[in-house]
């Protein structure tokens, strides 16, 4: 059974209210988090800065993220910020806790606002049919698109092997108003859980994963993407229920193209049928219409 594949698209996430990309310039990012703006590095951004001359786009900042030349970086504050604070994703009814932390995220990737509405309207149709829908949230960060599922009507298993961030999932999923949805918080080496899960017996009617390139298990195992993601993705596929909704994969390196991505996907998927379909994500630049690249997607999905 062949695949139908889509063709590879640039998604803008342009749904945001409380968030703007505002200007991009010379390896760093202005932006705005709801009442806070914020200016970071990005490696993307290798274009001119405009506004220099008269500093009036670029002097006007609440915090700056400082690169050191020895790896990571400071924030400089110019008035005193709350420690966290929220911000809303209202097409959706979501809301997240906002952190700057010392390696200069701020626990939200709002590019993934595409995903979260792509995912979240095939659970709502599944949900409509009357089926329950349960999603496995792999490498699962601070839990943006486990609290999207779950609001969408999905039970969601949300696994991450740092328990900050899972503990964080926790704290965005009851400002979502999810503090009773049913999801399983797991503070787990993924590649190891979804091997326990397979030994339990139990299957999942979606799957999303945001693998790294490198990284460490809770037990201090370690991951490498070119080693590992296809031994992930075949235990994965061993636990994908008979009848699955889709599966997407994220990813945020530069050793891997959408195509490599459907590739993987297709070799997973092969005999199941449905649609496959990648791209990169992105975010509209408020000041001249440009488009940030931030990483790439890759899709399979059901027929419905």
């Amino acid at each position: 059974m062949r695949f139908t594949v889509q063709p590879s698209p640039l998604l803008v996430a342009d749904g945001w209210q409380d968030y703007e990309l505002l200007d991009a310039g010379d390896g760093m990012k202005k932006e705005r988090w709801g009442a806070f703006t914020l200016v970071r590095p990005d490696p993307q951004v290798i274009w001119p800065q405009h506004g220099q001359a008269t500093g009036a786009r670029w002097d006007k900042w609440d915090g700056f993220y400082h690169r050191s030349e020895q790896g990571g970086g400071r924030w400089e504050f110019r008035r005193p910020l709350p420690e966290d604070w929220r911000l809303g994703y209202r097409s959706l009814g979501l809301t997240f806790k906002i952190h700057p932390t010392s390696f200069k995220h701020t626990g939200l990737f709002p590019e993934q606002a595409v995903n979260w509405e792509w995912f979240s309207a095939k659970i709502k149709r599944q949900r409509a049919t009357g089926r329950a829908v349960s999603v496995l949230n792999l490498f699962g960060y601070t839990g943006a698109a486990t609290v999207a599922a779950a609001a969408a009507g999905a039970s969601v298993c949300h696994v991450d092997a740092a328990e900050g961030m899972v503990k964080w999932c926790r704290e965005n999923a009851a400002m979502s108003g999810l503090s009773e949805a049913p999801i399983r918080y797991i503070v787990d080496d993924c590649l190891k859980f979804v091997r326990r899960e397979l030994k339990r017996g139990r299957t999942y009617d979606a799957i999303i994963m945001d693998p790294p390139t490198y990284g460490r298990g809770a037990g201090g195992e370690m991951w490498k993407l070119e080693d590992h993601l296809w031994e992930l993705l075949s235990e994965c596929r061993s636990i994908l229920s008979p009848d699955p909704v889709f599966f997407l994969i994220n990813a945020y390196t530069a050793r891997l193209s959408p195509t490599v991505v459907m590739n993987l996907l297709s070799e997973l998927m092969h005999g199941r049928g449905g649609q496959l379909s990648g791209g990169e994500v992105g975010l509209p630049i408020q000041r001249d219409g440009k488009v940030l690249p931030c990483g790439i997607y890759g899709r399979w999905e059901s027929v419905e």
